[in-house]
């Protein structure tokens, strides 16, 4: 667990300043157009199992965020889903000011605007 709250600010805004390459071997599949997944590269010479200098970067732990901190917003809150008031009330129950909001894209208008009236009442965050 996070030691301090100072300690996960750091940490956040650590990943934040990171950068990472997009990790995608598009010279492999060009025939293909831009492939959506990575694939390991896995032939005898390909150049960039070899990891020259000249080719794409490949994904390894170091990219990695800390386990504290995966997975949070940038702002340091908890993202949870909600798809109608009471799971809005579990949420304030149960993360209070640590979390952030997001309504489901399945929720209609008239139940949209109940849960974020429900949400300024309990002094929740909404992101969408």
């Amino acid at each position: 667990m996070v030691e301090s709250k100072v300690e996960e600010n750091r940490m956040l805004l650590q990943r934040l300043k990171k950068k990472k390459p997009r990790f995608l071997n598009l010279a492999r599949y060009w025939r293909l157009g831009a492939v959506k997944s990575w694939r390991k590269p896995r032939g005898i010479d390909n150049k960039q199992r070899l990891k020259l200098k000249s080719r794409p970067k490949q994904p390894v732990i170091g990219y990695k965020n800390p386990d504290e901190i995966r997975g949070l917003h940038p702002s340091g809150r908890k993202p949870v889903i909600v798809h109608n008031v009471n799971e809005l009330r579990s949420v304030a129950e149960k993360y209070g000011e640590g979390a952030i909001v997001y309504i489901a894209g399945t929720v209609g208008r008239k139940k949209r605007e109940a849960i974020r009236e429900e949400a300024r009442k309990l002094g929740l965050v909404l992101a969408n």
